[in-house]
């Protein structure tokens, strides 16, 4: 069992996440900008039809795991498994459909120190220090994160309905970029109560870099889907370089 130390602390393999709450918003984006933002990875943005990616916005609330309580908002890009053969519209939407895309996690502001440095020591995760004021709890899930006073992004997701099958495990290939390094993570989910909705978000960004990131995306004012996790339990081992 691999271990790693972490502000003093002992951190095994693999990562347990007992309790932990989260609410997303997809949203289509132009390949071509996305893949712009992306290239530093290696990675390749994954087409969903013709020209359009997906990129990821959620707010996630650790309850109770091995990194301690934090707040989470992560920019993340669906992308093409770095390990598969060809390179297709028709290939990407087999892979979604199969549940073998991966997400690179391209933006990851937390409020902890502890998962900071674990975070960032031990996958790469580019994981800074955020403000967080989020509603987990609520019908309509809200959340806005901001750095050094500047607002990042507020996101609310209204209700959905229920997802036959919640409950049912997943894994999801989640890539980082870390000093020059690009990593990928097998995160195993167990999300139950989860319920999904095209559109249904509100998102305002900020004057912060990552809000003008953002909107350098040309991001629709309408989410492709948006989804609330109120129980979600996830399991991690160690990061592999690609």
């Amino acid at each position: 069992m691999t271990s790693y130390q972490v502000l003093g602390k002992q951190v095994d393999m693999p990562v347990q996440i007992r309790a932990a709450s989260a609410f997303m918003a997809m949203y289509s984006v132009p390949t071509a900008a996305a893949q712009s933002l992306i290239d530093y990875s290696g990675l390749e943005i994954l087409q969903f039809r013709p020209g359009r990616g997906i990129c990821v916005l959620v707010f996630v609330d650790y309850v109770d795991g091995d990194l301690g309580p934090y707040n989470e908002f992560g920019v993340a890009f669906l992308v093409r498994d770095h390990r598969a053969d060809g390179t297709s519209v028709r290939r990407d939407l087999k892979a979604l459909a199969q549940g073998r895309a991966g997400a690179l996690i391209h933006q990851l502001p937390v409020d902890g120190d502890f998962t900071l440095a674990a975070g960032r020591g031990i996958w790469g995760f580019p994981k800074v220090l955020a403000d967080f004021d989020v509603d987990h709890t609520g019908s309509v899930k809200r959340g806005s994160v901001s750095r050094d006073g500047r607002l990042i992004a507020q996101l609310s997701v209204n209700p959905g309905i229920a997802v036959p099958g919640s409950g049912a495990g997943t894994s999801l290939a989640a890539y980082s970029h870390l000093d020059e390094l690009t990593r990928f993570t097998t995160w195993d989910m167990n999300p139950t109560g989860v319920r999904s909705r095209p559109g249904g978000a509100e998102l305002k960004l900020g004057s912060h870099p990552i809000a003008d990131e953002l909107r350098s995306l040309g991001l629709p004012k309408r989410a492709l889907l948006t989804s609330s996790i109120p129980e979600l339990k996830m399991t991690f081992g160690d990061a592999r370089p690609v």
